[in-house]
Order: C-alpha cells, then structure tokens, then sequence
C-alpha cells in the first residue's frame, strides 16, 4: 500500500513489459537461445513468445517483438530430486552445505535491449511518466506535440539509435548545464546571475527532469527482463505484490513454523559496489550500451545537494523551536506557481507517517534513482533461490505425520483461517519456508533451534561470500513463536485454545473430550500504531495515551476536515484488513481521529471542553457547530445556504459494530497476480491452434460467442423492437401468439 511513496506505481505499466511477466509462467522449459528467436512479427507468430501488444496510447505500428525471458530458460531453479516412495529416515540436524554448481540450466542473457530504445513510444511514456512525477499529472499523448518534441530531436541525434545509449562520450547524469530535456515545470529565466550565483544553486539543484526520462526508459527496458526470474516469495518493489500478499502468505504458509530466523540485510543492501550489481544484471542482459548505460549512472560522483540529507535527532528544546518554525510557516497561504504541483492531501500524508520501516526504506545508488529498488532485488534473487534450495535440502518428512508428506505440499488444513499448528519433535516432519520484504527476511524453521543457528550462520556466510558483506549479528536473530515475531507491525504468535473433540467410541456411545492447540495469529501491534501517532504529534504518552488537538487542520472548515478524517480511518482500516485484531485496532484510531478532532473543535468554537462538542454535534461529530461570538454567521448554514454542502459528513467507526471485521480469505500457495492471470489468458488466444480449438468448442456445445449475442440482440431490436439480449426470437414469436390468444379469449368474453 505504500508503493505510492516509493514511486513505483506512479504511472500506467506497459502492455509488452507485463506480458514478458506473465509468459514465464506459461512457457515450458527450453534451452534454446535468443539469438535464434523471430524477429519480425509474422515469424514470432509461430515461435515460442507470442505478437507483442502495441505499447498503450498509440496508433503506430508495432516494431520488433521483445524476446520474453521465459523463452530462453526457467522461472527459477527446479525443486530438489525427486525423493522414493515411502518415508525417509530420521536424519541428524542440519550440516553446512558445501557451494556447488547449479543444477537447473541457466537462461541465455537478452543480447540486444538497445534497438528498442530507438522506439519513439517507449520514450513517450517514459516522458509522460516523468511529467506525472514533476508536475502532478499524467500529460496525454496528444499534449505532448512530437514534430517538434524534444524526444523526436533526441532520438535522431547521431549515433542511433538515442543519445542516452552513446557510448562516446557518455551520457551526462546530473548535469544541470548540459540539458537534452527540460521539464514541463522549469520556467524559462531571462535574467542574468553571476557566475558564483549560478554554481550555488547547480550545487544544490534537484536531480535534473532528464535523469528521471532515461530511469524511466531502463526501468521499462529491465523490468520485464527480471520480472519472471525473480522468486515468488519477494513482494516488495514488484507489480501486483505489496505488504498485504506477504502478510496473507505468513497466515497462509507459516502455521506451523516454531523457529523464526529474522534478518534485516539493510546495511548489506545499502553497501553493495557497482561491480557487485553489474555482475548480477550480466546474468539476464548482456547488452553492451545498456551495461555501460547502467555503469556510469553507479559510478558517476553524486551532488550532496541532490540528496537529502538524513533526519538528525533533536533534543526537546530544538524539536519545539522547529515545530514555532513549521507552525508559523504553515499559518501563511501558499500560492502555487502554474505549472507547481499541488501538495499531498493531509490524510494522505497522514498515512504515509504510518509506514513501517520496512517497507518506508528504498535503496539509492548513485544516479540510478527508480530503478534502485528494482537493482536490489536483482541482487537479493540469488539469496531467494539459494533459500529455495535450502528449503528443499532440508524438508525431511516422517511416517508419524498425518501432513506434509510432500515439501510443496499445504497438508490439510484449512489456509481460511488461522492453522492449527502441530507439535514438533524428533518424530515429525523437518520444514522450512521463507519469505522476503526488500532487504527483510523471514525463516520458519520447524525442527530443534540448532537447525535454526546452522540457517543462521549460512545466511551471514553467503551474504559474505556473494555480496561481499557480512551483516551484523544483532541484525540476523532467532526468536520463539511464543515471544512474537515483529513483521511488518504486525505481531506472527500463536495462542493456546481448548477444542471440544467428538467421536464414537465402541458400543456406539458418542464421546466429547477437551484437547487442547495453538493457533497462528497475526495481530497488529498496538505499541507501534502508538508510537505513529505520537511521531505525527496526535497523541502523548505511551501506556496511557492522551489525544491532542489537530493543529493542521485548525484554518479547515467541519466537513472538509471529517471527510479528511474518514479518509485515512478507512485507509487504516484496509492497511490492517488481514490482522486478527482489526476491530481492536481500528477502534482505537477512530478514538485518537475522534477525540482530535474534538478538542480542536473546541477550541476554533471557543466550547471550553470535548464534552461540550460532543454534546452539540453528536459522537460521530454530524452536526454543525456554531462560533460564540456575535455578526459570525455559521459556516454550515453558508455552505448548505450556497448549495455547495449538503450535510457534514460524521466520523466513522463511532461504534464498534460499524468496524469490519478480519478477512480470512482463502490465499492459494501458488498464487499469482491477477494482471498475469489476465496476461496469460491473452497469449493462449494469440495461438491460432487454440482459438480454432476453442471457437470449435462454442459451436460443439452450443454456445454462443460475444459477438453473436451482440448481433442477434441488435438484430432483435431492429426487427422486433426488443432492447433485450435474454430473448430470442422463439420468445418474441411466443409473446405474439399469447398476444392473438388474449384477444380471442377477449372477442369470446365480449360475445
């Protein structure tokens, strides 16, 4: 939910890029290599990777098709060997795996990226998206004028196919004097500044708009490319995936999981060298203008001001200075500029204060910008299927288990609802999953804790040995599920129940006992929604918090500051829509928002006390407040007097019957986004054998297509004058003889 801040979904995704997401999942293995794949598109017609899709607002005709990745090799490596019938026994804890060669046949890397930066459209939407950025709004295609664009003069710039990809001399990154694009905001300045004025202000200038057009462009070149190699248990940073499909994963697959090894890699993933991303980036491209592109971009000397500078912490007498500082420049009226974009909404800033910290933290490297994030989990793929092949060496299963025979397998609970977790012990079944939030880490480990200190010690050592930093003992731990395990603010625990078991025993006598097992919980933790609002200066105190008073919203009217309000309580309540205790949580919000909003109130209609409020415009705040003094007509009646408000909207979740309660629903083990679902059904159609197939079907069984129905309801309209796709002419010529048989039995009647 917190892809917005990290700006990753800022603009609408290419058609091609997310089709080279979805066809790795429906391609079969092969070993064959790019170079020999179709180029044009009545070759790739027939080849493994279907036609391309035109990229989104154009009416060009579609140039070369992009080889999908899922053509030249897996997804990812194969599970482990295929294990004998029957159960395996029992083995001594786990021993260090020495490294060894792959077992799984690499894919070949895409040769040739460069020819499709040549294209005018992908440089259209890699403008347009950069203009959304700068200016707050998504330009359309007809607003950017392309006879005389700087886009169209770029690309024909000598060498081809575009400047960005010379690589003599190489592209300027940063550079404020040598501009190849201006941005839509920049304002055109006549007037003379001296020389040192002028390296003042460069010194601190932003990054400039052209920066953003070519991150754009490489993000839309590369995205593809290792979409479909990364793992499925990564969700951060990629399309389709966020905080809510890995907390769903954890309620889903980490039931029965004792162990926990938590490992924050931050420090391993701000620290990684240049050479150590180019090497993982040659393993899927080995395009030499891209490569170079990519190399200058992490080795060129970064402006300190174009970065921003780390929060300092602040004693209490410099934070109140700071905030009479914030205070008084927030009471004046700030006039936008034209082409200046407006500001985030307050509840939306609000919100974006509730961010965790792993999910608020986004690498940057050099000038790479967006594409950072997509760098690192380049980078941490080789953890993920080196933990795959962890998981597979290890799964050890057991004929005292009445679950889990397979290592893939769910077993045979109910993923709906909270697990039942069963006992661990030298008799059962040896497992372990994972699962990974950028640079976060989650192992579950079901087996003794030494198995969990031999994980441990491998994690540190191949974080040493393949990134060439080892991460810090306090940041790799090894926690008990009764202790609670942090992920995410929310708390993964288990808590004891005592379940009526009933049966038959011999002689027919039903019997009901007492049993006793834990379930899994994933719970919101209520310390860290505290600990947000005292940050965003909403409450004060830490076990018995204190709400205070509002001050931003203190110059906005009743209805405008409820709607803001309602606005993040629902957010609040989507962002804990998978916690066990979402109404307790969410109750708790509505308070602080609620009793906020009261005492602001009290004060801007001089009320004296929340009491008072509450008593004149009800619990949920619904009803107009008046001001006390004298000539002050009430801004209500103005509003509701000019017709622009009807009524004021009260704050929600008042009471506790009104909050929603946990979602349960079922998340499959192997579940993909819905995007590549949607994409997948796309490339079957485009098979000529598998629409004739399908279109022979429909005939078969007697089904109408589509465009049949359209047909025959337009034909019956026309004809008949029956606006309705649910009657056919049989029903038509049936309602006109119950017409001729009424005025019969009329004429009979008459008679």
């Amino acid at each position: 939910m917190f892809c917005r801040r990290h700006e990753l979904q800022s603009a609408q995704p290419s058609h091609w890029r997310l089709r080279a997401n979805a066809a790795a999942t429906t391609t079969t293995p092969t070993t064959c290599s790019t170079q020999n794949l179709p180029r044009n598109a009545a070759a790739a017609r027939g080849a493994a990777p279907p036609p391309p899709l035109p990229p989104p607002q154009t009416r060009r005709s579609p140039g070369p098709a992009l080889p999908s990745a899922a053509s030249t090799g897996r997804r990812g490596p194969p599970p482990g060997p295929v294990l004998p019938p029957g159960p395996r026994p029992h083995r001594p804890p786990l021993v260090a795996v020495a490294p060894r060669v792959s077992r799984h046949p690499q894919p070949s890397p895409f040769p040739n990226l460069s020819g499709y930066a040549s294209r005018l459209d992908l440089w259209l939407l890699s403008y347009q998206r950069a203009c959304a950025h700068a200016t707050g709004a998504f330009p359309p295609r007809q607003a950017v004028p392309l006879p005389r664009s700087p886009l169209h003069c770029l690309l024909r710039l000598p060498p081809p196919p575009a400047a960005a990809l010379r690589r003599h001399p190489a592209f300027p990154w940063g550079a404020s004097t040598h501009l190849l694009i201006r941005s839509p905001a920049d304002a055109p300045s006549t007037v003379p500044v001296s020389r040192r004025k002028l390296e003042a202000r460069f010194a601190d200038a932003p990054p400039p708009f052209q920066d953003r057009v070519v991150q754009e462009l490489l993000l839309l070149l590369l995205e593809p490319v290792f979409e479909p190699r990364f793992s499925p248990k990564s969700h951060a940073f990629r399309p389709g995936r966020g905080p809510h499909t890995a907390i769903r994963s954890v309620r889903s697959g980490f039931a029965a999981y004792l162990w926990f090894v938590s490992a924050d890699l931050t420090a391993v993933v701000d620290g990684l060298l240049p050479d150590t991303i180019l090497s993982c980036v040659q393993k899927a491209v080995s395009d030499r203008k891209v490569l170079s592109l990519l190399k200058s971009a992490l080795n060129s000397p970064v402006r300190p001001g174009s970065v921003a500078p780390p929060e300092k912490n602040l004693d209490g007498l410099a934070k109140k200075r700071l905030k009479r500082k914030v205070l008084r420049k927030s009471r004046k009226k700030k006039v936008l500029n034209e082409n200046e974009p407006k500001p985030d909404p307050y509840w939306l800033r609000l919100f974006f204060g509730f961010a965790p910290d792993q999910a608020s933290h986004m690498p940057n490297y050099g000038h790479c910008g967006i594409i950072s994030p997509l760098l690192a989990n380049v980078c941490l793929n080789e953890l993920d299927w080196w933990m795959e092949e962890r998981i597979n060496e290890y799964f050890s299963p057991s004929k005292h288990d009445s679950i889990w025979k397979e290592a893939g397998d769910e077993g045979c609970h109910n993923p709906a609802w909270p697990e039942f977790v069963p006992s661990a012990g030298k008799e059962k079944t040896r497992k372990m999953d994972f699962l990974r939030y950028g640079s976060h880490v989650l192992i579950g480990i079901r087996g003794p804790r030494e198995d969990a200190v031999e994980i441990r010690r491998q994690l540190m050592e191949f974080c040493e040995r393949t990134f060439g930093l080892r991460p810090e003992n306090s940041m790799v731990e090894i926690e008990h599920i009764s202790r609670g395990i942090e992920f995410l603010d929310h708390v993964i625990s288990r808590r004891v129940i005592y379940p009526t078991l009933r049966y038959t025993a011999s002689g027919g006598n039903i019997v009901s006992e007492k049993g006793i097992g834990t379930l899994l919980s994933v719970t919101a933790s209520l310390q860290r929604c505290i600990r947000h609002f005292r940050k965003l200066e909403l409450v004060k105190g830490d076990r018995d918090p204190e709400p205070l008073p509002c001050s931003p919203m203190l110059y906005s009217g009743q209805a405008h500051t409820n709607s803001q309000m309602n606005k993040f309580l629902e957010t609040m309540a989507d962002w804990y829509r998978y916690a066990d205790n979402r109404k307790k949580i969410v109750g708790f919000c509505a308070y602080v928002i609620r009793s906020s909003l009261a005492k602001l109130y009290a004060a801007r209609y001089r009320l004296k006390s929340r009491a008072k409020v509450y008593k004149i415009a009800s619990r949920d705040l619904s009803r107009p407040l008046r001001e006390s003094t004298r000539n002050d007509a009430p801004e209500y009646s103005d509003l509701l007097r000019m017709g622009l408000v009807d009524f004021i909207e009260g704050v929600q979740f008042a009471r506790m019957s009104s909050i929603p309660s946990c979602d349960y629903t079922t998340f499959p083990r192997n579940w993909v986004p819905h995007h590549e679902l949607v994409l997948r059904e796309y490339i079957k159609l485009q098979d000529p054998k598998f629409f004739c197939e399908l279109h022979k079907t429909i005939k078969r069984q007697e089904i109408n297509s589509p465009q049949d129905d359209v047909s025959k309801m337009v034909w019956d309209y026309k004809v008949y004058g029956i606006y309705d796709d649910k009657r056919s002419i049989t029903n038509v010529k049936e309602l006109r003889n119950d017409e001729v048989d009424n005025k019969d039995k009329q004429l009979l009647l008459d008679t």
